[in-house]
């Protein structure tokens, strides 16, 4: 009865060890899932936070159709922090995206007609004339907060656009 027992004990505290060794081995490879995704997502919010600063400069450098870059600020933005996206300060982006939603984009605006498209421009300088300062604003305290320094970039003067004449094609569209 007593090798019985002591080869139970045995038994149970191998079984116990090699669970415990067993159990260690999957809690360190989560661990390791976790840095991993932990660096993962560091280097995706590097990126993107790149892409704002460039994007913010962009638009403020009027280096970009003014639409194309709140609609483009507004999409990345939501992709580096969501809850920053929809802060009141940034909300312009939104509203610029929500206006200019149903207008057709890429090989759709190639397909309308002229007046179609002309319709559209006047949106866009309407949009542009209401919005215009406000995005400047959103823009120059976005880069601060990603800790670019204060700039006033081309935009700090308020221009607004209005669609091609007559004779030249149109500049700001969004294609």
């Amino acid at each position: 009865m007593g090798d019985a027992l002591f080869l139970t004990l045995l038994v149970g505290t191998l079984l116990v060890l090699a669970l415990a060794a067993y159990a260690l081995y999957v809690w360190r490879k989560v661990w390791q899932q976790r840095k991993q995704l932990e660096n993962h997502q560091q280097e995706v919010a590097s990126k993107l936070a790149g892409d704002l600063k460039i994007l913010c400069g962009s638009l403020l450098d009027e280096q970009m159709p003014w639409i194309e870059g709140c609609i483009r600020l507004k999409v990345i933005l939501e992709h580096y922090n969501f809850e920053l996206s929809h802060d009141e300060a940034y909300s312009v982006f939104q509203e610029v995206f929500f206006a200019t939603e149903h207008i057709p984009t890429h090989e759709a605006w190639k397909a309308l007609d002229k007046a179609e498209r002309r319709k559209h421009e006047e949106t866009f300088a309407v949009l542009e004339e209401q919005y215009r300062t406000r995005s400047f604003t959103a823009a120059r305290q976005l880069l601060i907060q990603l800790g670019e320094p204060a700039r006033a970039g081309a935009g700090a003067t308020v221009q607004a656009w209005s669609p091609a004449g007559k004779d030249e094609p149109a500049k700001h569209t969004l294609h």
